[in-house]
């Protein structure tokens, strides 16, 4: 019998069960759908976003990283984050006060910054546990004419990458590989990269609200695990279009070159929160990247939605390829 890897679930499968499921709230305006980062339900005059996120890849920072990922996907959909609530799985005969204080103090010290109140939530010791899990489930609000959903892109729309790629996934790396790194690259080298959390950071909160105050979005979608290549994957599942990518309009930071090769990752599959894509009309593409570097927001357009037949496509050196696909995300192969 064949296995899944670690990760994401097989997007075919997923796609097969929740196309299943019936919808039985007509107030439920956006339910379970692959390429979309959040539920939408009508309150009255608002909408109300809901998601959910664990934080599985690293016990470091998971708080804080929570805060931010669940967040991402409610900027994601044009809202704000609201509300948090956090269930908190700690291993048996590892965990002390210590290790509960650090998790409560970044999950509060997250939700400060991004003005977010924590409304409860469930705490346990958790038997056959080797690291500690912690899962968000977030709720934020939009008005009903801003909010932003994948499926409502369409062919000819233009793509923006705002930061670059493999934030997260380097900022991990430095953390979960921190002695062996610190030893080849020095101090200085890791310190930056796990500052990646921070600078060019992991939250996607401000340039999502940018762009819906600026112009009429199409989509948004933050790419998280299996990196760039499978939010582009999502992105055109939930568009019903192809994508066509320039690699070299594509923003890799220097030290995610460096440790990618290093460990022999693909960075277009390695995870990617910090990046967002953003959907325009080509009428709209200049307004929204000048008001993004306006507010020191690097971004370029990387391509473009194309013709469901036309397939998912990179262009590399000027010769056009198929766009990768990553079962798992490359991480998995380090960490």
């Amino acid at each position: 019998m064949n296995t899944f890897r670690v990760g994401k679930l097989n997007t075919n499968l997923l796609d097969e069960l929740i196309s299943s499921i019936k919808k039985k709230d007509p107030r439920v305006i956006v339910g379970p759908k692959v390429g979309e980062d959040a539920a939408v339900i009508d309150f009255g005059d608002k909408y109300l976003i809901s998601t959910t996120d664990p934080i599985t890849f690293t016990s470091n920072r998971i708080g804080w990283y929570m805060v931010n990922v669940n967040a991402n996907d409610i900027a994601a959909m044009g809202g704000t984050p609201k509300w948090l609530l956090s269930s908190i799985f700690l291993p048996e005969n590892k965990t002390d006060r210590v290790l509960v204080k650090e998790i409560f103090y970044d999950i509060e010290k997250a939700a400060d910054e991004l003005g977010i109140a924590i409304c409860g939530g469930h705490t346990e010791i958790t038997k056959g546990l080797d690291r500690p899990i912690v899962s968000g489930h977030m709720l934020g609000e939009v008005d009903k004419n801003k909010l932003v959903t994948n499926s409502h892109a369409r062919v000819g729309d233009e793509i923006i990458l705002t930061k670059g790629i493999a934030i997260e996934g380097m900022a991990l790396l430095a953390r979960e590989r921190e002695k062996e790194l610190t030893a080849k690259y020095g101090n200085l080298f890791v310190e930056r990269v796990q500052n990646f959390l921070h600078n060019p950071g992991i939250s996607v909160v401000a340039e999502a609200l940018i762009a819906n105050q600026t112009a009429d979005i199409r989509a948004m979608h933050d790419p998280t695990e299996g990196g760039l290549a499978t939010g582009l994957f999502e992105l055109a599942r939930a568009a019903n279009t192809g994508v066509l990518i320039y690699e070299e309009n594509i923003r890799y930071l220097e030290e995610a070159r460096i440790l990618c090769s290093e460990y022999n990752l693909d960075p277009l599959g390695v995870i990617a929160s910090g990046a967002l894509l953003i959907v325009v009309v080509p009428e709209d593409r200049e307004t929204v990247l000048s008001k993004l570097v306006q507010n020191d927001i690097e971004c370029s357009v990387i391509g473009k939605l194309t013709d469901k037949e036309d397939g998912l496509k990179i262009i590399v050196d000027g010769e056009t390829r198929e766009l990768p696909f990553f079962e798992a995300d490359e991480i998995t192969k380090v960490i």
